[in-house]
């Protein structure tokens, strides 16, 4: 039987943006649960990989003159689910080690948070085709906190609120080691970082 990848992904991660001005002055907006996500893919050194989602929530990103100025995203360990393994038992299986505390801890930390810090403007080519904005930030799992940055193409009309972006998160920098010596066998080693794709759309409350 193929050996399950056991991806980390974190989500991640969390995003903000300057766009054209709505209305003037401080607005807040929530994150839809329902269509917010970050689709994660992990990868053995053999170059299988596993991938799936995790729920990106927020009900505080505050806007400001057409700019995102604070606010902070929970990413619940509880929705994290599989996409490509060829069965439910299997994909159960690697979803509850994820949450083990093997990986993220669910029972001590059932939630990664991302603190924004600033969003500025943007005209590298990393990241998404048509990236905007750079979204600076901290990301807190396993409780501790490290900055993460990233590029993203942000949207903000009539009311709505959209990001994507990509990104890489080295889990190895929380403390979370599992299978991550490069001295294990090939099909044994999962890589430090994982690929994270955010989804985000929202709307002024």
């Amino acid at each position: 039987m193929k050996k399950i990848v056991l991806p980390i992904y974190l989500v991640l991660s969390g995003l903000l943006w300057n766009c054209h001005p709505d209305t003037p002055g401080a607005d807040n907006y929530q994150l839809d649960e329902q269509k917010s996500v970050a689709e994660w893919k992990g990868y053995l050194r053999t170059g299988y990989f596993n991938e799936g989602a995790i729920t990106v929530k927020s009900d505080r990103l505050t806007v400001e003159d057409g700019k995102v100025t604070g606010g902070s995203f929970t990413i619940p360990l509880s929705s994290i689910v599989n996409f490509n393994l060829p069965v439910d038992s299997i994909k159960h299986q690697l979803v509850h080690h994820l949450q083990s505390p093997d990986f993220f801890n669910m029972a001590a930390h059932p939630n990664l948070t991302y603190v924004i810090a600033s969003v500025s403007p943007y005209t590298g080519s990393e990241g998404v085709p048509g990236a905007t904005h750079l979204v600076s930030g901290e990301l807190t799992m396993l409780g501790k906190s490290n900055p993460v940055v990233f590029p993203a193409k942000i949207g903000l009309s009539n009311g709505q609120l959209s990001v994507d972006a990509t990104l890489k998160v080295d889990r190895t920098k929380w403390g979370m080691n599992y299978a991550a010596d490069p001295n294990l066998p090939a099909d044994q080693n999962i890589l430090p970082t994982m690929d994270i794709h955010l989804k985000l759309t929202g709307k002024r409350k």
